[in-house]
């Protein structure tokens, strides 16, 4: 308790920020603040904890061990002191509070148009900010508490990290109809001859399809890779493309009158999409509220 009496609390939240953000520019905005109150604040940070945090490092800022280590226990000290301070009822309808989002492009088409509409329709001073995120990237900012709740798959994940099954996926492939047998697929191996389309955050990144592949010793012939669900449509009409990706999106995609979507000529597993939050979000109202109208607004008929 007497370190507590030796320090603002209001350094802890702009510290939070500075380990967040690595950039003294860039926390002030997140807490709308002047960049000088920052820098004074990060001077007397260095001055309590007798260590710089944040240094320069081959041109951009970088954390210091100690400030690495402050992480994750200074994430969850103030979700604590939150949840201390925040109101054990929470009513959506008179509610005013802003929660972080990190999901793909996949959960920006099938899951944000409804549940924005959730939001508007139930709880209209809720306000939601959406980032996009690799997974493992989006995994690190649970843990440091950047955001509330990510969408995605996560099959390895920290103990720390809940996560709830939102609905069921499988993979479907989808091509020009124009280059596909007038019935039926492609063999596996006129499926490797043709240029595919890949769909993620990181081109380099190995997903489930590549390790199905890989799994059989073979791989398939990337032509593009690219972040964004919505622009691959036009990518493989009239082309020799093929785009294996979750069903639920490819449905809307195959309302492109010059695609047909058919089953991949090898054994790609199902799995289920998922919300995941930090354990120390679990007894927050608000929280639960959230989790609960994403769930609402992932199913077929939300």
């Amino acid at each position: 308790m007497d370190e507590l009496r030796r320090i603002d609390l209001n350094l802890l939240l702009t510290l939070h920020a500075l380990l967040a953000e690595k950039h003294v520019t860039r926390a002030a905005l997140r807490l709308h603040k002047s960049q000088p109150a920052v820098s004074h604040a990060l001077a007397q940070l260095r001055a309590h904890f007798d260590d710089p945090l944040l240094v320069r490092r081959e041109g951009h800022m970088a954390l210091t061990p100690r400030a690495m280590a402050l992480v994750e226990p200074l994430a969850e000290a103030l979700a604590t002191l939150n949840g201390l301070l925040a109101e054990q009822q929470f009513d959506p309808a008179a509610a005013q509070r802003r929660f972080r989002l990190t999901l793909s492009d996949y959960s920006a088409r099938i899951i944000l148009p409804p549940l924005v509409r959730y939001v508007r329709r139930h709880a209209p001073g809720i306000d939601l900010a959406i980032s996009q995120a690799s997974r493992d990237a989006m995994l690190a900012q649970l843990v440091d508490g950047e955001v509330d709740v990510a969408l995605g798959i996560f099959p390895d994940r920290p103990e720390m990290i809940h996560v709830q099954d939102l609905f069921p996926e499988e993979f479907i492939s989808l091509a020009d109809k124009g280059t596909l047998p007038a019935k039926g697929g492609l063999t596996l191996e006129q499926f490797l001859a043709r240029p595919h389309v890949k769909l993620a955050l990181r081109p380099d990144s190995y997903d489930e399809i590549e390790k199905a592949l890989g799994d059989l010793g073979l791989q398939r012939h990337i032509a593009v890779a690219l972040p964004h669900w919505s622009a691959a449509v036009e990518l493989i009409a009239g082309t020799d493309l093929i785009l294996t990706a979750a069903s639920r999106t490819t449905g809307a995609m195959a309302a492109h009158k010059a695609l047909r979507r058919f089953k991949p000529p090898f054994e790609l597993p199902s799995f289920s999409y998922q919300q995941a939050w930090h354990a120390r979000r679990d007894d927050d109202p608000g929280h639960r509220w959230l989790r609960d109208a994403i769930f609402a607004s992932s199913q077929p008929d939300g």
